[in-house]
């Protein structure tokens, strides 16, 4: 009776076993909810649901990847960053204040790079980090901009530091919460010029107060 009792033991074990081996992990039972109660619509494609190799990391590994698979992931995303063609990294800082202010764009009721009121879209940087010096009400998720030329000096490399960290953050933290401006296309290239100018131009109120 005894074996068999452990028989029974055993065979129910292995049964609960196997059935939750077929359970979904949470992270992929998360992703089907989402597949299948977002529905594409304007330009919010089923596309925003897919994981590239950075995300898929970065979940895979809780925003901690092994040292060589992270090393490895922000040198693809660095070779991915689309430089100006005309070599200029600056534009005029005065446009990119206004789009570190303006945070609209990208929802599924607007067009690409343009809001639905037919305004660009914004980079809402003041929502994570402080930029200006008469902006008083500023979010701290990221560090302070201030001086940020001031800081760190004028010159070539700063100026491809900044443009490329706009363009693509994941190239310089692979897990980093700063949205990826141009690799996702949310800003163009002239944008990510005007924001580099208001980060570096010495003539911006970043740097001149």
């Amino acid at each position: 009776m005894r074996l068999g009792s452990a028989a029974t033991i055993a065979a129910g074990a292995a049964v609960l076993a196997a059935c939750a081996a077929l359970q979904p992990s949470p992270r992929d039972a998360a992703l089907a909810l989402m597949q299948r109660d977002f529905h594409a619509e304007g330009i919010a494609g089923m596309d925003r649901l897919k994981e590239d190799d950075v995300q898929a990391a970065c979940n895979e590994y809780g925003n901690n990847p092994p040292a060589e698979l992270d090393a490895k992931l922000r040198a693809k995303q660095y070779a991915g960053v689309k430089w100006p063609a005309d070599g200029k990294l600056m534009g005029d800082w005065k446009s990119g204040e206004k789009i570190a202010q303006r945070g609209r764009g990208m929802t599924w009721r607007d067009k690409p790079h343009q809001t639905s009121r037919g305004e660009p879209n914004g980079g809402g940087c003041y929502n994570c980090h402080q930029i200006g010096p008469d902006t008083t009400s500023f979010g701290t998720i990221g560090p302070s901009l201030y001086q940020f030329g001031k800081l760190r000096g004028y010159g070539t490399e700063i100026q491809r530091y900044a443009y490329s960290k706009i363009y693509n953050a994941k190239a310089y933290s692979v897990c980093s919460q700063m949205p990826r401006f141009g690799h996702a296309q949310a800003l163009t290239e002239a944008q990510i010029k005007d924001l580099t100018a208001l980060l570096m131009d010495p003539a911006s109120p970043v740097n001149s107060r």
